[in-house]
């Protein structure tokens, strides 16, 4: 390929293997879930600010849908993920020596296993079981895989650095984003106190079942 751009030089002898594909491609995947879950996450907040009592039916059951898939994609996202960082593992241990050296890539790597996996395991927890939540959460979740994918080649320098150079200066776009994101997750939360929260079916049916048992305990 050089001979189309004469910037393009030979694969450092460490990137020619067929573990380049396979964690390359994996890894790869995994992000094009995550930020499925972000934009549906985006979607979801600006379902609950539509939300008012003409439209309430059919935007509840499209919000818990879309949780549904955002909750879906974030699991397959951390599976892929996962899965691909144990395969650079092993593309590590074969090239460097060791399986594991806390290189800037590989802690960030670990950080997006773990921020996901407690997004995920929040949906287990009474209080934290809210559309509201998962949805704010995947859209902060994917600005830690940005930081992997991006931040870490840009700004911070490692053995996974192979064409590292001047970092450029932050986009203000991110600041702008960052901005939008804040003002959603806001209006949406300012929308559910003023309109309700909107429930799951088993949760709704926990909640009424629990309401009848205290009334008649204190009936009793």
């Amino acid at each position: 390929m050089s001979w189309m751009n004469p910037e393009i030089t030979p694969l450092v002898p460490v990137l020619k293997s067929y573990w380049l594909i396979v964690h390359v491609a994996i890894i790869t995947a995994s992000y094009g879930f995550f930020a499925m879950g972000a934009l549906l996450g985006m979607l979801n907040l600006v379902l609950m600010i539509l939300r008012n009592k003409k439209n309430e039916q059919n935007i509840r059951f499209t919000i818990l849908e879309v949780s549904y898939i955002i909750e879906m994609a974030l699991i397959v996202g951390l599976f892929l993920m996962t899965i691909g960082s144990f395969i650079g593992g092993v593309w590590a241990n074969e090239s460097w020596g060791r399986y594991w050296g806390w290189d800037p890539k590989e802690t960030w790597a670990l950080v997006t296993v773990l921020v996901y996996a407690i997004i995920l395991h929040l949906r287990k927890i009474p209080g934290l079981k809210s559309t509201l939540a998962l949805s704010s959460l995947a859209m902060f979740g994917l600005g830690v895989v940005l930081m992997t994918f991006f931040g870490v080649n840009y700004y911070l320098s490692g053995m996974h650095s192979y064409g590292a150079g001047d970092p450029p200066p932050i986009p203000n776009a991110l600041y702008i984003s960052i901005v939008v994101i804040m003002a959603l997750i806001y209006g949406a939360y300012y929308a559910e106190s003023k309109k309700g929260a909107i429930e799951e079916p088993e949760e709704a049916t926990e909640l009424q079942e629990n309401k009848v048992l205290t009334k008649t305990q204190k009936k009793k």
